[in-house]
């Protein structure tokens, strides 16, 4: 197959490893396809099940600790009965600031149980970020992790929430036997829990498939993060979907995940894979190039989930004999790149690329369900790839105020269509939902989603993800708004304007941050590291800007738009006179003002960013 191409002889040679997959298929459709929203098939109950037909296989594996499905089930249980002690009812939520580990799983599934939904916080937010996040769910209460004590202290006083002993401790630590003492102000959840029955609760009004289980937190297109609400019926999908259908998982495999469990690929697509076979998860707090196939081989995994820059730095590491010295055969997740995927893939010896298409809040995705290389695969849902306007997410309307489709292999901006079936469960704000829906598309009265992502058809209705568009870039796996860093520049006091995009590096996945600023006109000098300093204090680590330009006036249309696209195309280059262009160097704690040499590094790919 070229790398552009997908024909009807490809769709046939794949035929053999469908008829293989045959019987998880057909049981994977029935899963993915089941449309009853009150139907009690919802995240305990899966649980529930791999308890009762797997009771002593392993559900997770972490560090030294392996826990079977019958003993995670219990947990869940115990979690779940002091819950509801609390007076936590169906239809309430919590939020959860954990880092990678058991616990984490423990609490979204006792919680999903009794129909408490968990605001999954991004562990990497702080300062107004975080206080935001936690305010948009207004949570009756707040797991939190000793791992991220310290930030969360920061926010503490500003939260709001809706119980009388709402912080809850959980040490790091196996919390199963060992408590650890509870700093002053919080509750020693796992000393509290230990005293609950673990037997599944007998609720007279059970959480049913359409009730929210989770609440992921995207940057969107503007502003601070959002709060994307995600049904049980999203996790049934993901079962059936990519965990049967795509993966075909059995109770003897191990997915090995080292993605953050706030993000969707890691709990919904990973995690739900696993649920479907009854199979076991093997965590690892963070990613590590280096510890990565050490790890594969201690968990025997054989499956993992990725995004396209962890398998960038995995091929960056140097080959080694042990390369191949594993029993990987399988793996899950987006953003492979077309330029590294059939080395990837020969130099590890992996033989299923489940790739995928999808986000956190949207109503469409896409399944590389017949092992194709470099596509995101097909979809069965209703989508359009449309005519957009160049540097931004807003589609081309003709003079009937109608949009426009491409041409077949022609990039263009994707678009799903909101209907009873591929309904759009959108954001907890409305306004922020609303504008994410473009109305009146191609007829009276039709709604679409808009995706802000640009996708081109390749053969067969597969299709290859292009770019990300509009106010939004990714960026070490992580989405980052650009007017969420905006607006925190803002309030720094020490810029008078500041415009903030994505730029490409050479040898990288995604955009790098940059950001153009005028520096306040306040007759001191300006100080680029009392500024990182700043954002250091109130940015996630990946959405502090990586470049930096200095100028003294950013140019403007004559209706005072910013020209972005041509501020785009400048990227980190030099020249212009009365400009300083700074980068965060890797293994550098500030800012290191460039010269010629160095942005010739960068460009010859010898900077590892």
């Amino acid at each position: 197959m070229s790398q552009d191409n997908v024909s009807a002889r490809d769709i046939v040679r794949s035929i053999p490893g469908i008829v293989r997959r045959f019987p998880a298929i057909a049981k994977g459709y029935y899963y993915y396809s089941v449309k009853n929203e009150k139907k009690e098939l919802t995240l305990g109950v899966l649980v529930e099940r791999n308890a009762e037909k797997y009771p002593s296989r392993p559900a997770i594996a972490y560090e030294d600790r392996s826990i079977s499905w019958s003993e995670f089930n219990n947990w869940a249980n115990r979690i779940a009965n002091f819950l509801l002690a609390q007076g936590l009812v169906k239809g309430d939520a919590i939020a959860v600031f954990l880092e990678n580990r058991p616990e984490l799983l423990a609490v979204v599934a006792g919680a999903a149980k009794i129909g408490v939904s968990c605001a999954m916080l991004n562990t990497s937010q702080k300062g107004k970020v975080l206080e935001h996040s936690v305010n948009l769910i207004k949570p009756r209460m707040v797991v939190v992790g000793e791992e991220l004590i310290e930030p969360f202290d920061a926010v503490r006083d500003d939260l709001q929430t809706r119980h009388g002993t709402p912080f809850l401790y959980l040490a790091d630590a196996n919390t199963q036997s060992m408590f650890g003492d509870a700093p002053e102000g919080y509750v020693n959840m796992a000393e509290k829990v230990s005293a609950y029955s673990g037997t599944n609760p007998v609720l007279s009004n059970p959480p049913r498939m359409g009730d929210t289980a989770i609440y992921l937190f995207t940057s969107g297109t503007t502003g601070l993060p959002k709060a994307a609400p995600g049904s049980h019926r999203k996790f049934v999908k993901a079962y059936g979907g990519f965990g049967l259908m795509s993966l075909a998982m059995e109770p003897e495999d191990v997915l090995y995940c080292t993605l953050p469990l706030y993000h969707g690929t890691a709990l919904l697509v990973c995690w739900g894979s696993v649920l479907a076979g009854g199979s076991s998860i093997a965590l690892r707090r963070k990613f590590s190039a280096s510890a990565f196939w050490d790890d594969v081989r201690r968990y025997k995994a054989t499956t993992f989930g990725y995004v396209g820059e962890l398998c960038r730095y995995l091929l960056n590491q140097p080959a080694s004999e042990q390369d191949r010295n594993h029993n990987l055969t399988k793996m899950i997740g987006n953003g492979l790149r077309p330029s590294i995927w059939k080395e990837f893939k020969q130099r590890f010896g992996i033989e299923t690329v489940a790739e995928l298409y999808a986000s956190s809040e949207g109503n469409i995705g896409f399944s590389n369900f017949f092992n194709m290389d470099n596509t995101v695969g097909f979809s069965t849902a209703p989508y359009k790839l449309v005519k957009f306007h160049e540097g931004t997410r807003d589609p081309i309307r003709n003079k009937k105020g109608y949009m426009e489709t491409v041409r077949k292999g022609e990039p263009g901006l994707l678009i799903g269509e909101i209907t009873k079936k591929w309904s759009f469960e959108g954001y907890t704000q409305k306004d922020a939902t609303e504008k994410s829906i473009l109305r009146d598309a191609f007829k009276k009265g039709d709604a679409w989603f808009n995706t802000g992502d640009v996708l081109k058809e390749i053969g067969c209705g597969h299709l290859q993800f292009v770019d990300r568009m509009g106010d939004t870039f990714r960026w070490k796996g992580e989405n980052v708004s650009t007017t969420e860093v905006e607006n925190i520049l803002d309030g720094s006091g020490m810029v008078e304007e500041a415009i903030v995009y994505g730029v490409e590096i050479p040898k990288t996945n995604g955009k790098a941050g940059m950001v153009t600023l005028v520096p306040q006109s306040n007759g001191s000098e300006f100080d680029i590291n009392k500024l990182f300093a700043y954002l250091k204090e109130n940015l996630p680590a990946y959405a502090i800007p990586v470049f930096v330009r200095v100028t003294k006036a950013i140019e403007k249309t004559g209706t005072f738009k910013y020209r972005k696209v041509d501020i785009q195309k400048a990227g980190y280059s030099l020249g212009k006179t009365g400009e300083e262009v700074y980068a965060r160097l890797p293994r550098t704690d500030g800012y290191t003002k460039l010269d010629k040499k160095l942005v010739s590094e960068i460009d010859d790919g010898k900077v590892s960013f």
